[in-house]
């Protein structure tokens, strides 16, 4: 099985020698009024595209948690949001399809271990929790660590592309991973990560075309933003900074990974200012990944994950 590896990355790599110019799959991202934001970048496909080691038909976890708590290796968590192409707004129940190597670099080809299907949920939210997958030798360099991905909305053809992490010393050299132009520029699929606990944990928006519901991305510069969440995990509080950038009607709500409405912290009429509100949740909230999210006039502008303990 890892000759066939070696053989599908080798007649990859060759081909990605001889790649001219291609068209993109995704159209490039626009706003409103048809001019290009540069804050916006479409999801791409990655060069390596599916690879041999796919499995279809893997299950579905309500949770997220596609690893099991026992794996060996270190815990990783992705969370973020599914976007239309013009970042104007989140599309719910999004399937992201995930597969990868486990921490000694070995893929599970006769069964479904560390495979597994998530949703976006009603407010265009995901999360996946797995383990930081293993590197393996690609001839003589190892390929970078990576998960693979097939994200299909709801109303529109599955991309299949790879998450890459920042920091990871074999990406200059990764004949995929190292692209940064064109139809598989694999830049904004590179993301940083920040060690919480011992949990290793990213934030990936997705950018990919689809029908959405209001909810946007950089709305928030002007209209207000929550600046910070502390602590975070929390257990019996949470204290959340935000500012307002305007009069308007704001709303500071937590939903739960389902989308479900868990808390409605707090309902004024501000003025621009910046505020502090402090949730103290019911004892019985059970613990995991939930989303704080700011509303000014009933339009959601910026949210913060947060952990319950």
């Amino acid at each position: 099985m890892k000759k066939n590896r070696r053989q599908f990355l080798k007649n990859a790599s060759l081909a990605f020698l001889a790649l001219g110019t291609a068209p993109s799959i995704l159209a490039r991202s626009k706003n409103k009024a048809g001019d290009i934001n540069a804050t916006c970048n479409a999801l791409t496909e990655d060069f390596y595209g599916e690879g041999p080691f796919y499995t279809s038909d893997a299950p579905f976890f309500s949770d997220g948690i596609i690893a099991p708590e026992n794996e060996p290796g270190t815990r990783l968590l992705v969370t973020g949001r599914i976007q239309t192409l013009d970042c104007t707004q989140v599309i719910p129940n999004t399937e992201l399809d995930l597969w990868q190597a486990n921490d000694a670099a070995e893929y599970d080809n006769e069964g479904f271990h560390l495979r597994g299907r998530v949703l976006s949920n009603s407010q265009g939210f995901y999360s996946f929790e797995t383990i930081w997958p293993g590197k393996y030798l690609n001839f003589n360099t190892l390929r970078p660590r990576h998960i693979h991905v097939k994200i299909t909305t709801p109303d529109n053809p599955e991309v299949t592309t790879q998450l890459y992490f920042e920091g990871d010393t074999s990406i200059p050299g990764d004949p995929a991973a190292s692209i940064t132009s064109g139809p598989f520029d694999a830049t904004h699929r590179i993301i940083s990560l920040t060690n919480n606990g011992g949990v290793l944990e990213g934030t990936w928006d997705i950018v990919i075309d689809g029908e959405g519901i209001l909810g946007t991305s950089d709305i928030h510069l002007t209209n207000g933003m929550i600046y910070s969440v502390s602590p975070n995990p929390f257990t019996d509080e949470l204290n959340i900074y935000y500012g307002v950038f305007k009069p308007s009607n704001i709303k500071i709500e937590v939903y739960d990974l389902q989308g479900r409405l868990v808390a409605s912290i707090k309902e004024n009429h501000l003025t621009s200012d910046k505020y502090t509100a402090t949730w103290r949740p019911q004892m019985e909230l059970p613990s995991g990944v939930y989303f704080c999210t700011l509303k000014v006039n009933d339009l959601q502008v910026h949210y913060k994950k947060i952990i319950k303990k």
